[in-house]
């Protein structure tokens, strides 16, 4: 199931990020961008944005998409008739996420098949992929990753370029395919101005590169800078699908960190209502203004057996269970919740060596207005459009068309419209 995928995830991420001041930020090229509507999010700074983000997703050749460039912004909503590839589109990401987080390709992709174009014809050797990436904008300028995946007969990377404004800093290829390695080379700058060695065939060179490379050439440190905001970027991501069923009834007191499926939302509202007072009293206030009833507080019950249970205080003396509550208000909870606090209340593994504000946390929701009414969507929209403001956080989803209508009217979101 996606709604797991980043649980339990806790990588190492390398050295500290390194910074080289590059000047002012020149666009790349994109094949085929989608249509967008104008976003009144404000511009990044001369220089490249403050902090790494993913600017573009690159599908070159995935599942139903072909050489698509999707421009992402701080919120931005994806829409389309049906088969269209918003949902492929989050799992794209999602795949670039958890390879730039170390995990491995096989984990990554339980079923690569699925993710080869349809119709799409085996070489000569049989081999048949998919190839994806993402432009980062950061400190370092606009980078480009670009990666191909064989799925068949065997699942590896057979390719990986990372590039700055067309220069070339890593390359990998797979020359001989009876070994399980990839060969790259990187720009070095030095006595040696391009530096080779074998780089395993299932998993990311590029978040390898930053535990490899020493850094001591002007080449090698722009080839850091390059990797390192990629890896940073991608990593900090959380994908959210909140399930209304399992939000309903008791749950064990735990951590207090929310999962992607929610399900352990009053364990979350229990730390949230004596650790996050302010967060909690506006979470509060979210819920008035979009759950039917008077809602004056979020409370939870203590049970002998350990356990706790959510309720929604409708004033002095009267509550209700948040199991009573309707699909689209649970969704809309969580949604909320997940906009209102970061990655230290959500189970999510950002690069811990570098420091939190030159981070931004990117939430992948896939049905974003899913069981939702208009009031709901309205509100939410809001309110994610007024935390991506302050630039700590992202979200990336995807919505029906009646609530991307509603999302182009308004400020600060962008929508991509996926139809042919």
């Amino acid at each position: 199931m996606r709604t797991e995928r980043f649980a339990g995830h806790r990588r190492a991420y390398g050295p500290l990020m390194t910074v080289i001041p590059t000047g002012r930020s020149a666009p790349l090229p994109a094949p085929r961008p989608f249509t967008t509507a104008p976003s009144t999010a404000p511009a990044p700074p001369p220089g490249g944005a403050a902090r790494p983000v993913v600017s573009e997703l690159r599908l070159g050749s995935f599942a139903s998409h072909r050489r698509a460039v999707v421009p992402l912004g701080p919120f931005t909503l994806l829409t389309g008739a049906g088969g269209s590839g918003k949902s492929t589109a989050l799992c794209g990401y999602e795949a670039l996420a958890r390879l730039a987080a170390g995990d491995p390709l096989e984990e990554v992709f339980p079923d690569p098949a699925a993710w080869v174009p349809e119709r799409s014809g085996a070489d000569a050797q049989g081999r048949r992929g998919f190839r994806l990436g993402c432009t980062v904008d950061g400190p370092a300028g606009p980078v480009t990753l670009e990666v191909a995946v064989q799925a068949e007969p065997v699942l590896r990377v057979v390719g990986e370029r990372l590039s700055r404004r067309g220069e070339r800093l890593l390359d990998t290829a797979l020359r001989d395919p009876r070994r399980s390695v990839v060969q790259a080379a990187w720009h070095t700058a030095g006595t040696v101005a391009v530096t080779r060695a074998p780089f395993p065939d299932d998993r990311l060179a590029t978040a390898l590169l930053p535990l490899r490379l020493a850094g001591t050439t002007e080449g090698e440190l722009r080839v850091l800078a390059a990797a390192e905001q990629v890896v940073v970027a991608l990593r900090s991501a959380f994908a959210c699908d909140p399930l209304p069923q399992g939000m309903r009834g008791a749950v064990p007191v735990g951590e207090g960190r929310l999962t992607s499926s929610c399900d352990n939302l009053a364990d979350v509202l229990h730390r949230t209502h004596s650790q996050c007072a302010q967060r909690h009293a506006r979470l509060v206030a979210t819920a008035d203004a979009g759950c039917a009833g008077p809602v004056t507080g979020l409370g939870v019950d203590c049970r002998a057996d350990g356990t706790v249970l959510a309720r929604v205080v409708r004033g002095p003396g009267h509550s209700t269970p948040l199991g009573r509550l309707g699909d689209g208000e649970l969704r809309y909870l969580a949604l909320a919740l997940v906009l209102l606090t970061g990655p230290h209340v959500l189970v999510v593994e950002p690069a811990a060596e570098v420091p939190a504000a030159m981070q931004a946390l990117t939430v992948l929701a896939d049905g974003f207005d899913r069981s939702m009414d208009a009031r709901q969507t309205r509100e939410l929209l809001a309110l994610a459009a007024s935390i991506c403001a302050g630039g700590h956080m992202r979200v990336l989803g995807t919505v029906m068309e009646a609530t991307a209508e509603a999302a182009r009217a308004t400020t600060g979101v962008s929508v991509v419209d996926l139809t042919p």
